[in-house]
C-alpha cells in the first residue's frame, strides 16, 4: 500500500467511525476534523516517544509561560511539518476536493492579541525543529481576544468562538487536573520542626488541562502546548436548586469558568483587575504544581530541579510563577526559604518585550491580599529581604532603594519582581535591550551587569514563506537549495541573484500573482483595488505609538497634494490597514474610525480615488496575514524610536520581499544592518535623540508655522462628511499635558521625503526588484530557529 493509499485508508476511516459516513458524503467540516484528527494521530505517535525519550535521557527540559500563543490554523502547519502536504492535496483531489477549500473550515485559534502571542507560537515550531525537550503553558481560552466588525466605520467586538471547531487539536488530559486555590485565609502552625502556613475557606477552581501537539520540521521531536481550562468543582448546589435559587445555584461554577473564558479582560475597573489578576494565578499555579509533580515522579527528589529545568516567562504576566514556586517548595516541601529561593533564582527567566509604562504591570495590594494572601505573604518577604540586600549594597540610597523594590505605594511591581528574581533578562531586540539596560532597569544592570543580555526576535520561516508562499520558496530552491529550511544563514546566498535580471522577473511575476489572490479576497469583502497600484501595508495592533495616525496624516497630505494638481504623474497606491483595538482604548478606536472616514471620502473624489485607495481590512488574524504578506510590497513599520521592542510582522514582509519605510527603531535597526539603508527607506528622529526634541519641542507652534501641517489637521478637524467629529484626535496633537506624545507631527515632513524616495524606486521596477531580493536574503537572521537557538545555548543551556 502506498503513502497516499493508505493515507486515504486513514480518513475513510475516521469519517466513518466519528462521523458515519463516507468520503464522497462528508461535508468540509466533517471532512476536515477527519484529516485533522489523522494528522494528530501521527502527532500523538511521535510525542509518546519523544516523552519516552526525554525520561530516559533526563534531558533538561524548557517551559515557556505566555498569556497569549497566536497559533492560528494549524491544518496547513501540521501537514507541511510532517511531510504530509503533497500526499493530502492528492489524496483530497483525488476525491474532488481542493485543500484550500477544506482549510476554511479551520477557525484561527486566536489565543493571543499580537506579536507576543505569535512569537510564542512561532517559537514552539523552532524549538520542536531544534528537538528540544519543550512545553508551553497557556490558557484556554474559550473565545480567545474578540471577532472585529466594522460597522458604519467603527470597531464591533463579537465572542471569537474558536473551540467548535478548533478542539480537534486539542488532546484533554483528564487524569492530571490540578487545583487552584483562591481568598480564604493563612493558619500558621508548627509541623515537623517548620513553619506550616495553611490555607483555610479558599475558593477551589480545577485546572484541566489540554494538550496542543507542535510537531517539528524534518524531525521525529514534538512539543506540547499545555492550555489550562478552569472548571468549578461543583457542578450544581443542589439544595439551593431545589428551592428555586436557580441562578445562585450556579453562580460559583460560573465564577470558576470565568477565568478562562476570554483573553484580556477590560481592567478599567477593578473587577477586571481582579479577574485578569485570577487568570495570570490559575495558569501559573496549575503550570508549577504540574512541573513539579512529574519531576518528583521521574526523580524522587527536587534538588536537582533546576538542573532540570528553566522556566522562561514570556513578559510579565506569568511573574507568579516566582512565589508560586516558592510556596510549593516551602510549604508542601518543607524547604527553608533560602534553599527554595536558591532553586527559583536559577530556573527562572524573563524575556522583556515592552518599555511602554502600562504594560510593565502593577498591581494594587489589596488584590494580593484578597485572592492570593498567601503569594502576597510570600511577596511581602521577598520584598523585605530583597531591599535590605539593597541597603547594605547602598546605604542611605533611598530613591534607588525605593526605584528597585518590588512593592512600593500600594503596588506590586511585577516587572522588579521578574528581574531580582530572574538569572537572566532578555530584550527582543538590541535597540530594545541597550534601552533596558540603560533606562528601564538601569539600577538593576549596575546590581547584575552579567544578567542582562538580548535575544532579537525571530519568526516561524516555514510558515510565513514557505506556506504561505509557496512560489517564492520555489524560486528560493532553484537558486540556492532547500538549505534554508533548516538553515537560515543560507538565506545570504540568495543576494548574489538580486542583479539576475530573470531572477528580478520572476520576483516582480510572484509578487504580481500574490497580489492577484489578495484582490480575490478583498472582492469578497467588498472592497475592489487596483492590482498594478503598489501594495501599501500596515497591518499590526492599534496603537498610538505604532502611529497608524502618521500613516493617515501622509494620505491627507497627498489627498490635498492631488487636488492642488490634479494633472499631476502620482504613483498610484493601495493603503491597506488591519489592526484590531482593544475594546477600552478609545482613542485606538477613533483611528480606526478615521481610517474608515477618510476611506470613504476618497472613494467618493474620481479626481483622487484614480491614485489611492484606503481600505481597512476587517478582523486582521493570523489567516489574513498569510494572504497580506506575501502580496505586500511596501512594509509601514514607523513607530516612534524608542518605543517598538522589536516588532515580527517587519520580518514577515521583510522575507517576502516588501521593502521597509520605518523609523530606526526595534528590530528595524537590525535589518538596516542586514541590508544596508539604500535598501529600506529610514526616516525620522533616532531613539537617543527623541528625548532631547521633546524638551523643546512645540506641536502647536509647529502646526501654527506649517502650512502643510496645518491643512492636513484642519482637514481632520472639518471632517469628512459622514456628521463624524475628529476634534478630540487633533486636540491629542496640539494640547494637553502631553501634546503629540508619540512625535507624529515632528516627524511628518521626514516620513513624506521617505516616501517620496519609495515612489522614485518604485518607478524603476529593477530597482525595486534588486531591493527586494537582497532584502530576502538579509532576512535569513531574524528566522525563529536563530532566535530559540540562541536562547538554547546562551539561557537555557540544553544545546
Amino acid at each position: 500500500m502506498t503513502h497516499r493509499e493508505q493515507l486515504r485508508e486513514e480518513i475513510e476511516s475516521k469519517l466513518r467511525r466519528h462521523y458515519g459516513c463516507e468520503l464522497a458524503e462528508a461535508g468540509r467540516v466533517e471532512l476536515f476534523r477527519a484529516c485533522a484528527l489523522v494528522l494528530r494521530d501521527r502527532l500523538a505517535a511521535r510525542a509518546v516517544r519523544e516523552q519516552e525519550r526525554r525520561e530516559r535521557t533526563h534531558a533538561r527540559q524548557v517551559h515557556y509561560l505566555s498569556l497569549e500563543f497566536l497559533m492560528g490554523r494549524s491544518f496547513l502547519n501540521n501537514a507541511f511539518n510532517l511531510g504530509m502536504l503533497e500526499d493530502m492535496k492528492e489524496v483530497l483531489a483525488a476525491a474532488g476536493v481542493s485543500l484550500n477549500d477544506l482549510l476554511e473550515a479551520e477557525p484561527d485559534a486566536g489565543l493571543g492579541n499580537g506579536g507576543l502571542g505569535r512569537l510564542a507560537a512561532c517559537y514552539l515550531d523552532a524549538m520542536a525543529t531544534l528537538g528540544l525537550a519543550a512545553t508551553g503553558y497557556s490558557i484556554r481560552y474559550e473565545h480567545g481576544l474578540f471577532k472585529q466588525l466594522i460597522v458604519e466605520g467603527q470597531q464591533i467586538e463579537l465572542p471569537d468562538s474558536w473551540l467548535d471547531v478548533g478542539d480537534v487539536w486539542l488532546l484533554p488530559r483528564m487524569d492530571e487536573v490540578r487545583e487552584v486555590r483562591y481568598g480564604g485565609h493563612v493558619i500558621e502552625e508548627w509541623k515537623y520542626g517548620y513553619m506550616q502556613p495553611r490555607l483555610e475557606g479558599y475558593t477551589p477552581v480545577l485546572a484541566v488541562p489540554y494538550d496542543m501537539l507542535i510537531g517539528g520540521y524534518g524531525t521525529e521531536n514534538v512539543c506540547t502546548l499545555r492550555l489550562w481550562s478552569a472548571k468549578s468543582p461543583v457542578e450544581l448546589d443542589l439544595n439551593l436548586f431545589s428551592r428555586g435559587e436557580y441562578l445562585k445555584a450556579l453562580e460559583q461554577h460560573a465564577m470558576a469558568e470565568v477565568i478562562s473564558k476570554i483573553l484580556y479582560p477590560d481592567d478599567k475597573h477593578i473587577e477586571g483587575k481582579s479577574l485578569r489578576l485570577k487568570q495570570q494565578y490559575f495558569f501559573v499555579s496549575a503550570t508549577v504544581q504540574d512541573i513539579i509533580a512529574k519531576h518528583k515522579e521521574l526523580h524522587g527528589t527536587l534538588e536537582n530541579f533546576a538542573d532540570c529545568h528553566v522556566i522562561q516567562i514570556n513578559d510579565t504576566h506569568p511573574a507568579m510563577v516566582i512565589p508560586e514556586l516558592m510556596r510549593i517548595f516551602m510549604d508542601e516541601e518543607y524547604m527553608s526559604w533560602d534553599d527554595a529561593w536558591a532553586i527559583v533564582t536559577r530556573c527562572v527567566a524573563y524575556t522583556n518585550h515592552t518599555i511602554l509604562p502600562e504594560a510593565l504591570e502593577q498591581w494594587p495590594q489589596s488584590l494580593f491580599e484578597n485572592n492570593l494572601p498567601r503569594i502576597w505573604a510570600i511577596l511581602h518577604e521577598i520584598n523585605e529581604r530583597f531591599c535590605r540586600e539593597l541597603w547594605q549594597k547602598y546605604p542611605g540610597d533611598f530613591l534607588r532603594i525605593s526605584r528597585m523594590a518590588i512593592l512600593a505605594d500600594g503596588q506590586v511591581r511585577m516587572a522588579n519582581l521578574s528581574v531580582a528574581a530572574g538569572f537572566r533578562v532578555n530584550g527582543v531586540s538590541a535597540l530594545h535591550s541597550e534601552i533596558l539596560r540603560k533606562r528601564t532597569f538601569r539600577d538593576y544592570a549596575e546590581l547584575w551587569p552579567d544578567k542582562f543580555t538580548n535575544v532579537t526576535n525571530g519568526i516561524a520561516h516555514r510558515r510565513w514563506l514557505c506556506e504561505c508562499n509557496p512560489a517564492l520558496t520555489e524560486l528560493l530552491t532553484e537558486c540556492i537549495g532547500d538549505g534554508f529550511l533548516t538553515d537560515p544563514a543560507a538565506f545570504l546566498d540568495f543576494a548574489k541573484y538580486a542583479d539576475d535580471a530573470s531572477v528580478r522577473e520572476r520576483l516582480a511575476k510572484i509578487k504580481h500573482a500574490n497580489k492577484e489572490r489578495l484582490a480575490k479576497f478583498l472582492r469578497t469583502t467588498g472592497h475592489v483595488v487596483d492590482i498594478d497600484a503598489m501594495f501599501d501595508v500596515q497591518v499590526k495592533r492599534l496603537h498610538e505609538y505604532k502611529r497608524q495616525l502618521l500613516n493617515v496624516l501622509r494620505i491627507l497630505d497627498l489627498y490635498l497634494r492631488i487636488k492642488d494638481n490634479p494633472g499631476g504623474d502620482f504613483q498610484p497606491r493601495v493603503f491597506l490597514f488591519g489592526a484590531k483595538a482593544f475594546p477600552g482604548y478609545y482613542m485606538a478606536k477613533q483611528i480606526i474610525r478615521l481610517i474608515n472616514s477618510v476611506a470613504a471620502f476618497i472613494d467618493a473624489d474620481p479626481a483622487v480615488s484614480r491614485f489611492i485607495r484606503v481600505v481597512f481590512m476587517e478582523n486582521y488574524r493570523v489567516t489574513l496575514a498569510e494572504k497580506i504578506m506575501p502580496a505586500a510590497e511596501l512594509s509601514e513599520q514607523i513607530s516612534t524610536a524608542g518605543k517598538e521592542a522589536s516588532g515580527t510582522g517587519n520580518m514577515k514582509f521583510m522575507m517576502n520581499g516588501a521593502l521597509t519605510v520605518g523609523t530606526l527603531d526595534g528590530a528595524n535597526v537590525e535589518m538596516c544592518e542586514a541590508v544596508g539603508e539604500d535598501n529600506m527607506f529610514i526616516f525620522g528622529l533616532r531613539a537617543d535623540e527623541v528625548g532631547a526634541y521633546k524638551e523643546r519641542y512645540s506641536p502647536s507652534k509647529l502646526y501654527a508655522s506649517d502650512p502643510s501641517i496645518r491643512a492636513v489637521l484642519d482637514l481632520i478637524e472639518h471632517g469628512f462628511g459622514d456628521g463624524v467629529s475628529y476634534h478630540d484626535i487633533v486636540q491629542s496633537l496640539l494640547v494637553g499635558a502631553n501634546p503629540d506624545e508619540y512625535l507624529l507631527l515632528a516627524d511628518f515632513h521626514s516620513y513624506v521625503d521617505a516616501q517620496s524616495r519609495v515612489d522614485a524606486v518604485y518607478r524603476d521596477p529593477a530597482r525595486w526588484n534588486r531591493m527586494s531580493a537582497l532584502n530576502i536574503a538579509g532576512s535569513g537572521r531574524f528566522c525563529a530557529d536563530r532566535a530559540v537557538g540562541e536562547y538554547a545555548r546562551n539561557i537555557w543551556r540544553v544545546l
